[in-house]
């Protein structure tokens, strides 16, 4: 199949929150290839970016199953070459709860999705980017240390600790990689930590989508 020049970014946990408002919001310029665990989301975001003008592929997937992102990259080298963007949303939102009592299904999650997929992921995606000279963007929410934010915290500190690492490893040779810091949004993740918060304050995602574009695609 003859590979297209078009300019691509992967979405992973596109489905809803900051990730579906970056597609939407880079669609009128890349062919967004969006991944998430819910196919109605999914199919919903991409109407959205369908009467923006734009395009999606679907990939309805979970990103802790090797082989499921295995065929996902060698689908995407194979019709596009690599990829302009990888956009990282995709986390496990485990309850709340004292560190001595945390539940160990929760636990297991938090890693497999938090920790070990971010770092297959950056092992699989990175030759898409240099393909392409691209940028990948991780977005850190700094919950470590905070009281009963131990699944949660601890996981996606670990996280952003792996790309921080693969940022100072890629300063000269790419691909460029961005650590961000969203402004607080009222996303499902947050309602789920704070559920009875006034969210009238709150930023949206489309605005912090908004914001953050020219940044992810300097």
């Amino acid at each position: 199949m003859e590979k297209t020049a078009e300019k691509t970014a992967l979405v992973t946990g596109a489905s809803r929150g900051l990730g579906a408002a970056i597609a939407e919001a880079l669609a009128p310029s890349h062919h967004i290839i969006a991944v998430a665990r819910t196919t109605g989301a999914l199919e919903e975001l991409d109407d959205r970016i369908r009467a923006r003008g734009g395009a999606a592929t679907l990939a309805p997937m979970d990103i802790a199953v090797e082989p499921a992102m295995q065929q996902l990259v060698s689908s995407i080298a194979g019709r596009w070459g690599g990829i302009d963007l990888w956009v990282h949303t995709a986390i496990h939102a485990a309850p709340l709860g004292p560190t001595a009592h945390l539940d160990e299904k929760d636990w297991q999650k938090s890693l497999d999705t938090n920790v070990t997929a971010t770092r297959r992921l950056i092992g699989l995606v990175e030759p898409l980017l240099l393909a392409r000279g691209g940028t990948a963007a991780f977005f850190d929410d700094a919950r470590a240390g905070e009281k009963f934010f131990g699944h949660y915290g601890a996981t996606k500190a670990a996280q952003i600790a792996l790309a921080t690492s693969w940022q100072a490893e890629t300063t000269k040779t790419g691909p460029r990689v961005l650590l961000l810091a969203p402004a607080p949004m009222p996303t499902a993740t947050r309602a789920r930590f704070f559920p009875g918060e006034d969210r009238a304050p709150l930023a949206s995602p489309i605005d912090e989508a908004a914001r953050l574009l020219p940044e992810l695609t300097a």
